[in-house]
């Protein structure tokens, strides 16, 4: 396992993360995605320790908060040796305080965060989503408030627009406040809009992605092939239309290209699909998933080795699709808006 900086900050995080979505269970979303109990929590980060993967990413979001739970029983007594990411913002309650990024809901999340994490300090807090309603110098100060009183050492934003992380930032120098070192966006050879506005951006401010999803919402497994129905127990049955949508001749043409260079180099699908994406510029981590001990060590198999940069080629060019307006006038144009080698990850 390789180390890279999160965007221009010094906090070295592993370039796989292990995303809690699946513990717990809770809710009609999560109920989908696994029931991983904290003594099945505690044997996956056993794995991932052992494979160097230090960086666990959950959200209040994630079964009602007990995703959260369950991670912090599994790291009990070896807070030292990993890194805790959240996130809040998102609704989860009915009430006027329960969704937002308010100063008096930030505190709150916060706190309600450190009591399920059993922790005395999160190492990352993110916003997950924009609030209009809330002025942004409001939600900064509070996150300014939670990272003097050393209850926090990151924070960072999930789902922004362009506009929105620029505004928060510019927002954050003004006001000397901690800067968002990270954005954790979905990003997959599937799903690259990513790449026209947010990296950019991230390149020019110094702000790491964490990349949710890697896999296409799940489509990027090998088992969806083109003239062959859904596998019986796919989860895309019920939740294709809570994720990101996916065109299905992109799909299955990228899917295609997948399988020829697993073949190549004696890796399995997601394996190529997630190696792809660590070479691409601003990728600080990408968060994986995992049900069982098995499809985690799958995971973990990603990294180690590097795709050539012919492969490399073959699959941009299946994924690609035209860049949308302002861009797609100069995208053929060589040297406009190009893309120079990573300012980070460094090695």
């Amino acid at each position: 396992m390789r180390y890279r900086t999160l965007g221009a900050s010094g906090l070295r995080v592993p370039e796989l993360s292990l995303g809690t979505g699946t513990f717990a269970g809770h809710g009609p979303l999560f109920s989908e995605w696994g029931g991983t109990d904290a003594d099945q929590a505690r044997r996956l980060v056993d794995i991932s320790l052992e494979a160097g993967l230090t960086l666990f990413d959950s959200a209040d979001a994630y079964s009602d908060g007990a995703a959260e739970e369950v991670l912090g029983a599994a790291v009990k007594g070896r807070r030292d040796e990993v890194l805790l990411s959240t996130k809040f913002g998102l609704p989860t309650g009915e009430g006027p305080q329960d969704a937002g990024t308010s100063r008096s809901r930030i505190i709150r999340a916060a706190e309600d965060a450190l009591r399920r994490l059993d922790t005395d300090h999160i190492d990352l807090l993110q916003l997950h989503g924009f609030d209009a309603g809330t002025p942004v110098e409001e939600g900064l100060s509070a996150l300014d408030t939670l990272v003097r009183d050393g209850k926090v050492r990151y924070v960072g934003v999930s789902n922004f627009a362009g506009w929105q992380l620029m505004k928060s930032l510019a927002a954050a120098d003004r006001l000397h406040a901690p800067r968002h070192i990270v954005h954790q966006v979905y990003y997959s050879l599937v799903g690259r809009d990513y790449e026209w506005e947010l990296m950019p951006l991230g390149l020019d401010q110094g702000v790491g992605a964490m990349v949710w999803s890697p896999l296409g919402w799940g489509r990027l497994t090998g088992k969806v092939r083109r003239g062959r129905p859904l596998p019986e127990r796919s989860r895309l049955h019920r939740t294709a239309e809570l994720g990101p949508p996916v065109d299905d001749e992109l799909l299955y043409d990228v899917v295609e290209a997948l399988d020829e260079i697993a073949g190549e180099v004696g890796r399995s699908v997601p394996q190529v699909a997630i190696n792809w994406l660590l070479r691409r510029p601003t990728v600080s981590s990408v968060i994986i998933g995992a049900r069982d001990e098995a499809q985690l060590r799958e995971n973990l198999g990603a990294v180690g080795w590097e795709l050539t940069p012919a492969q490399v080629a073959r699959l941009d060019a299946v994924s690609h699709r035209p860049a949308p307006y302002p861009r797609f006038p100069y995208e053929r144009q060589e040297g406009f808006a190009r893309l120079d080698p990573p300012l980070f990850p460094r090695p």
